[in-house]
Order: C-alpha cells, then structure tokens, then sequence
C-alpha cells in the first residue's frame, strides 16, 4: 500500500513539474537554425544547456527555418504556436535585407508575427533581436534596415538585442567559410549576448 502512495506521489510531483514548465521560442532563420552546424552547437541549444546547468525549469524550441524571410516567418507563425510560448525570441529580417526587399514590408511581416505571438500568450515577453546588412547594400539602405528592430522593440516594448552578432560578424575566425554564418565558437559568443539579455526576463 506504502509503495502505491509513493508512486502517486511521485507521478504528482512529476506532472507538477511538467505543468511548471515555461517554454523558450526562438523564431529565427538559418542564424537560429545553426547553418553549417549540428542542432546541439547553434545558440539555441547552448541557452537550453544553461538553463538545465542552472535547474531552472525551462524548455528551449529551436524554430529556425534556413532561408526563412519575414514574410515567410509570418506564414508558418501559426503552426508554431500550438503550444503555450513564455520568452518568443525573433530573429528574422536578415534574409529579407540580403535580398533588398522593402523595408516597410519587412517591418509589416515582422510586426504581424508579433501581434500573431502576443494574440496567442498575452504575457509572453518578446524579444526583438537586431540585425545589420553588408554595406553593399548601399548606405541609405543599411542604415534604415538597422532602425527596423530598435522601432520594433519600443512599439512592442520588447526587449532588444541590439546586434545580435555583435563581435562575431565580420570576424573571419568566428564564422564558417561563407562570411555569414557564425561557427562553434562564434555560437558560443551569440549566446552569450543572448544569455546578457534574457536572464532577467526568467
């Protein structure tokens, strides 16, 4: 009779637990993804490792999408969030600025994934993460598409990461062969900067 108690007992502290459980979203592209990379090397999983390091009960979905464009973020939003979302994390818009797209249409889609988030978790905390273009781009260009996340995060009043390659983009040693993507140790230091922001949102 004792071991039938204990065994409810236990499946009671576990479901507990189970409900306790606050999700981490990253929603990003080939960034959040690790291109190049095993899914356990990219920051995702690396945030996800500190959080279990530190027993804080936390579940970490690594949603990115190689190629992804913020119009296409926006049309798979949905599908992403079946389940409940407490920190959403936006990574998007750096592909859209590769290709030169409209700012204002990149904004728009970006906005519209972030109305979809908070419709869907009303006190979900957002994080906005900032991203730069080549200056090949052209500097009129690359100077507004920097302005995109910073507009975002105050109309939203999201958190910002300001770059979220800081000194990792353009750091040869820090990305793979391409220039763009980061490497191991140039995930390393995105979590890092990812960690510096998000822990006093936990």
């Amino acid at each position: 009779m004792f071991s039938k108690f204990l065994i409810i007992a236990l499946l009671i502290t576990i479901l507990q637990g189970a409900t306790n459980t606050k999700t981490i979203l990253f929603y990003g592209d080939s960034l959040t993804a690790g291109y190049g990379l095993s899914t356990d090397e990219a920051f995702p999983a690396l945030i996800d490792k500190r959080l279990k390091q530190q027993g804080k009960n936390w579940k970490v979905i690594n949603g990115g999408l190689s190629g992804e464009t913020s119009a296409g973020g926006l049309s798979r939003i949905d599908w992403m969030l079946r389940q409940p979302v407490d920190i959403f994390i936006l990574e998007l818009g750096g592909n859209d600025g590769l290709r030169g797209l409209p700012l204002e249409q990149t904004k728009s889609n970006l906005q519209g994934i972030i109305d979809k988030v908070k419709a869907k978790n009303p006190n979900v905390k957002i994080v906005v993460a900032g991203m730069m273009v080549p200056p090949n781009m052209g500097p009129e260009y690359s100077e507004q598409f920097k302005t995109v996340y910073p507009e975002l995060a105050r109309k939203n009043k999201a958190t910002l990461i300001p770059f979220l390659l800081d000194g990792v983009g353009g750091v040869e040693k820090l990305n793979l062969a391409d220039g763009i993507h980061p490497n191991v140790e140039g995930h390393k230091l995105v979590a890092e900067t990812i960690w510096k922001v998000i822990s006093p949102l936990l």
